[in-house]
């Protein structure tokens, strides 16, 4: 039985709710625009107009010529390319597996015994200072790595030289037998802040009873973290490795300020040798046909890691009913 009320001559209710004139749909489109017509002209007119390039053969001068398929059959024959696309593989190592790995444990640890026996603020604070690396500009970031890594008085080699360990002195970024590990080594530590904090954000869901449970079952942490942690923050795991990988196949500033591609294109990825190609050997065409295949990659890889994520969210929801 419906019931409705009557307030100084007014009537409240179902009956009102449905004589009001119900809001358009239409007016919730107008908050979506600016963003739609901003992501049209920085995203999608850039990237329809470098596809379009891709097909032609220009200097960036002049008219654009035809060239049809030319650049991208090219393209698969370049040993160039395909270089820089293995060492942008060694990249997804650096920027997304161990960051990940170290990121877990670490997380763990902050969480399950910092957090614990020395107090939250102080593991809040170490945790502002593994995320320091994300915050600071990748070029101020990488000048004071190349600092460090520099072979004549850099602090490394210093270091090394203070402990006795002279011989292990090296031209980090000169060498082309290093330079990529030592990129490497950087960008884990770029990178190394941000699945930290999502892991310590994922670690605050979990239900602090399993963790009882299974200490008063006699589990040991590497126990608890292996059986609990992992998989009770397997979402927040998915997200980080795509995220993570995705910017590995982006990485351009740091390749740009440590090494510029050097020495000998021991440290080049496909974003910097696009650019390369783009602006200084003037091959326009070519470059913007690397530079799609590389958003073509990015975009495929996106959207295979989010289907598998909503498959093993529906996965893990159909074994809860």
């Amino acid at each position: 039985m419906t019931v409705t009320a009557e307030r100084g001559g007014r009537v409240t209710g179902p009956k009102a709710r449905a004589g009001r004139p119900s809001r358009p749909r239409t007016s919730y489109a107008l908050f979506l625009l600016p963003g739609a017509l901003a992501f049209t002209a920085v995203v999608v007119v850039p990237f329809l107009m470098n596809t379009g390039i891709g097909f032609t053969d220009w200097q960036g001068v002049g008219t654009p010529s035809w060239a049809g398929l030319a650049n991208y059959r090219e393209l698969l024959s370049d040993s160039e390319f395909w270089a820089s696309f293995r060492h942008s593989l060694s990249m997804v190592v650096a920027m997304a597996l161990v960051p990940t790995a170290l990121g877990l444990v670490l997380a763990a640890a902050l969480f399950d015994f910092v957090a614990k026996h020395f107090g939250t603020r102080t593991a809040a604070v170490l945790r502002a200072c593994y995320y320091l690396p994300q915050v600071l500009p990748i070029a101020v970031a990488g000048i004071v790595w190349s600092w460090i890594l520099a072979p004549d008085n850099g602090s490394l080699n210093e270091l090394l030289k203070a402990v006795g360990l002279g011989s292990w002195q090296q031209d980090w970024l000169g060498d082309p037998d290093l330079a990529l590990y030592a990129v490497m080594g950087v960008m884990v530590w770029v990178q190394l802040g941000f699945p930290l904090v999502v892991f310590m954000a994922g670690l605050q869901r979990v239900d602090p009873q399993l963790y009882e449970a299974a200490e008063l079952d006699g589990a040991g942490w590497w126990r608890r973290f292996w059986h609990i942690t992992l998989p009770q923050i397997r979402p927040e795991i998915s997200v980080v490795l795509l995220w993570c990988t995705i910017a590995a196949l982006k990485v351009f500033g740091a390749v740009y300020v440590l090494t510029k591609g050097g020495p000998g294109g021991a440290t080049d990825v496909p974003s910097y040798f696009s650019f390369t190609t783009f602006f200084e050997k003037t091959q326009v065409g070519y470059g913007a046909a690397i530079s799609t295949v590389l958003t073509v990659i990015v975009l495929a890889l996106a959207l295979v890691g989010l289907r598998f994520q909503v498959r093993a969210e529906d996965a893990e929801e159909g074994a809860r009913a």
